[in-house]
């Protein structure tokens, strides 16, 4: 399943007459396998051993091709780096507040959200985030040893 992401992204980066490097293929590779939302930080500290000449400007400046392109979705919550998403299928995340794990869900029927916001109020919507915060269940965990 990884590897078909992959060409799919691939084939989307050929189309836009984008070549396709090395680092460039790891990065998105990295990003489809990762289900962490990583930082940039992240992928360059994962790919700097494979890559030694690679800078963390080049991580920036790829996630920043992936997302104008629009199959990395940018995450930024707060005063916290961003974090980057490969978004092949349209869903939502759950945050943790204690440990900032994020957690894809997918929920059928919120895409009506846009629609129906445009009927109330008349706004022509482009796009929608949802994120639901609490406690992950290793957080949780911890919480309840802790408190006895």
């Amino acid at each position: 399943m990884t590897q078909l992401k992959v060409d799919e992204a691939i084939q989307q980066l050929k189309e836009s007459d984008i070549r396709i490097t090395p680092q460039r293929y790891a990065i998105l590779e990295y990003l489809i396998e990762s289900h962490t939302h990583p930082t940039a930080d992240d992928i360059y500290k994962a790919l700097v051993e494979r890559f030694p000449s690679m800078s963390v400007a080049t991580v920036y400046n790829n996630l920043r091709l992936f997302t104008k392109i629009g199959f990395v979705q940018e995450m930024a919550y707060g005063d916290a780096s961003s974090r980057f998403d490969f978004s092949s299928q349209r869903h939502y995340h759950a945050i943790c507040e204690t440990c900032g794990k994020i957690v894809d869900t997918y929920y059928p029927g919120l895409e009506d959200v846009e629609a129906a916001t445009e009927q109330l109020t008349g706004f022509k919507i482009n796009e929608h985030r949802m994120e639901l915060y609490g406690l992950c269940p290793d957080c949780q965990e911890a919480a309840e040893k802790s408190a006895s």
